[in-house]
């Protein structure tokens, strides 16, 4: 098959027959689903995974062109890493560009006069129902020291370092960011910058790919 512009992704519900909990966190949840790809109660499949919230990240842009990189360490990984701003999307019916906002205030005490959208991708397509949007932050300004958010836990540690947007997109090549967000949205940063930031989709944009914005069938209306 011969690939053309006009490839996408597509939404593809198969038919649901049952979901349930597994297990309850306090972020996310693992849960299991039973269904069919073909619609035939003999094709049936069982699938766990993690359900989760969403998170958005944010490349922030100055008028250097220099890239905002924040090190924080990583339990799981048991490494600091470099990573771009990002939080999860955990207040319900929060405007996606309202948390990308507060996630640059609280991590880097920064704000943004304009945002566009880098890249959306899922972060473990396998395993997680977590969709993650990259947006792109310019016109940067300082958020007053009497205005800052008081960073806790692992968030105290966090360094900043601004680093030139080439220079953090050969870190990457190189192996040496690791963080998923910080190395798509780097990446991207860098293959828009050479076009001037052309085409760029804005911040509003739709995304109907984050769980919330897809309609669910229930197991009982999957079932009919």
């Amino acid at each position: 098959m011969a690939a053309g512009r006009g490839f996408a992704d597509e939404h593809d519900p198969r038919r649901l027959i049952e979901s349930k909990t597994l297990y309850e966190g306090r972020i996310w949840n693992v849960v299991s689903d039973t269904f069919s790809l073909t619609g035939d109660d003999g094709d049936v499949l069982v699938r766990d995974y993690i359900s989760h919230p969403g998170a958005v990240a944010i490349v922030a842009l100055d008028d250097q062109g220099r890239v905002l990189l924040l090190k924080q360490y990583r339990q799981p990984a048991g490494m600091s890493l470099w990573e771009v701003p990002a939080g999860l999307l955990d207040i319900e019916g929060e405007d996606f560009v309202a948390a990308a906002a507060r996630e640059l205030a609280e991590e880097a005490d920064l704000t943004a006069g304009r945002w566009d959208v880098l890249v959306d991708f899922f972060n473990s397509p396998g395993s997680s129902s977590e969709a993650i949007r990259i947006y792109l932050a310019r016109e940067i300004a300082e958020v007053p020291e009497d205005q800052r958010h008081t960073r806790t836990e692992e968030e105290a540690e966090i360094e900043h370092l601004w680093v030139d947007l080439e220079e953090a997109a050969a870190a990457v090549m190189e192996g040496r960011v690791h963080n998923p967000s910080a190395v798509a949205g780097i990446l991207a940063a860098a293959h828009a910058a050479r076009s001037g930031f052309t085409g760029l989709r804005p911040g509003d944009a739709p995304w109907p790919e984050h769980p919330s914005q897809r309609s669910h069938r229930t197991a009982a209306e999957a079932g009919r």
